[in-house]
């Protein structure tokens, strides 16, 4: 950005958070509902969670101002990647693990083409960002998205489930 030589810009990708709605909370809803579920398996990229983004942007912040020439345009997401058919079979079978009832399990998730459900906007089918350069300037590495992708099953895992702590007192 010429016009603003001293920035810092993180690109990024398939952003959740345990608050308001998400990929995940829509697969364990719908697993609730029904017996089989039909997901796009063509369409890559890493699941990246509002807290890491929150992490990286003060870390990266903080370097910045104390070293201007930091200052660029970087790639933020999280480790590895995945297909929104693979990472919904992750979250039913971490979900079923801590105790959540739901009709289809990771095994009844069926993979289907993105021409399966056409949108009004195109979907990249490759999102995935090397995030070398923001590694390497800023000193990170970054965590596997299913790191944050399981704190996040816990973190809104139904009181009810038998993995919950209990409200009970000893």
């Amino acid at each position: 950005m010429a016009s603003c030589p001293r920035h810092l810009t993180l690109r990024t990708s398939w952003v959740y958070a345990a608050r308001g709605g998400n990929f995940a909370k829509t697969m364990l809803r719908l697993a609730g509902e029904r017996a089989s579920l039909s997901v796009i398996d063509d369409q890559f990229g890493a699941p990246t969670s509002a807290e890491l983004l929150a992490d990286v942007t003060a870390h990266a912040l903080r370097a910045a101002m104390a070293r201007p020439e930091l200052a660029g345009t970087y790639h933020c997401v999280a480790g590895g990647e995945t297909s929104w058919y693979a990472y919904a079979q992750f979250v039913l079978e971490r979900a079923r693990a801590l105790g959540w009832a739901l009709k289809a399990g990771p095994e009844q998730v069926q993979p289907v083409p993105t021409t399966s459900y056409p949108t009004p906007a195109r979907r990249p089918l490759n999102s995935r960002l090397s995030t070398a350069k923001l590694q390497q300037a800023f000193g990170l590495q970054l965590p596997h998205w299913q790191v944050h992708a399981e704190r996040l099953l816990q973190e809104i895992t139904p009181p009810s489930a038998p993995s919950a702590p209990s409200a009970k007192a000893p």
